[in-house]
């Protein structure tokens, strides 16, 4: 094994990123809930290989990312001028769909439920048929080919989260997943003070589509950019029972390294909650995210 693969590796296993044995996370069922949707639960599957189908170059270019993540590079994935032009109809098409069931609900809504919005609703309209064989591109790309190191957590683009499993969190406008996550989260607000606050919770695969693809239109469709501030579709632990925080009245601040120097994290750290997903210089092509409560 050569030096890269090692320092990948390395890197990979301090941060506890390759676990002994196996680990625990949400994976479909074949169990079917109310009108065939499928039930989400926890089950056990096995560590995958980050470096499989990864030449050194490429464990290389992943290790300049987690450092100094560069503006545009001429192997990032690219869309042109036409792929452009829809990328920004869909995300005015998805943000439609936003403004009709709110943004909460947008943020538990399957992709079937959003496509029968789509037919029964004029101010919504069908999504084209160019529209969704765009989407399902997206959705089924393998997000190394952007840099995107992460696990794919969500198998199936009209994964769809039952009703019965969430709850809403008074106060904040999200939901959160009713076992571990709110667990969790009302530890955390009973240990931390009211200072803490939930700023993002479950995000299905719909809301996720919408806030990577508008994170492309702000990249001017440099997929490589957009998926280091968020996680493609399917690949997000907010899918799964991971959730942020922040400090009361700090606003967008609570996205940025800025969350790090307040009190909250720093109570945080020192009764031993924070075991962050995305570490400062982590190697999975993803900013650091103090703010991301990773949830087992």
């Amino acid at each position: 094994m050569n030096l890269y693969r090692r320092k990948f590796l390395s890197v990979l296993s301090a941060t506890g990123l390759i676990l002994a044995g196996c680990r625990t996370a949400y994976q479909p069922s074949s169990q079917a809930g109310p009108a065939g949707v499928a039930e989400t639960r926890n089950e056990v599957f096995s560590y995958s290989n980050p470096l499989a189908g990864l030449d050194d170059e490429a464990i290389r270019d992943q290790l300049e990312r987690a450092v100094k993540p560069a503006p545009v590079k001429a192997t990032d994935v690219q869309l042109d001028a036409g792929q452009m032009s829809l990328l920004k109809q869909s995300v005015a098409h998805l943000e439609k769909v936003q403004q009709l069931v709110g943004h909460g609900n947008f943020a538990l809504i399957g992709f079937d439920q959003m496509l029968r919005y789509a037919r029964n609703y004029p101010s919504i309209g069908k999504f084209s048929t160019a529209q969704l064989d765009f989407f399902e591109r997206i959705f089924e790309t393998d997000a190394r080919q952007y840099g995107f190191m992460g696990e794919k957590v969500i198998s199936r683009l009209n994964e769809s989260i039952r009703d019965n499993v969430t709850v809403k969190v008074p106060y904040t406008g999200n939901y959160l997943y009713r076992d571990e996550s709110l667990h969790l989260y009302r530890r955390l607000k009973k240990d931390v003070g009211d200072d803490l606050v939930l700023t993002s919770g479950i995000r299905g695969v719909v809301k996720q589509l919408y806030l990577f693809l508008a994170k492309a239109v702000e990249t001017e469709g440099d997929l490589a950019l957009a998926s280091h501030s968020l996680a493609p579709p399917g690949y997000s632990f907010h899918g799964i029972g991971d959730f942020d925080v922040g400090k009361r009245n700090m606003g967008y601040a609570n996205f940025t390294a800025e969350f790090a120097n307040t009190d909250v994290f720093q109570r945080l750290v020192q009764l031993g909650y924070v075991d962050i997903r995305y570490t400062d210089g982590n190697t999975l092509g993803v900013r650091y995210e103090p703010w991301h409560i990773k949830v087992i």
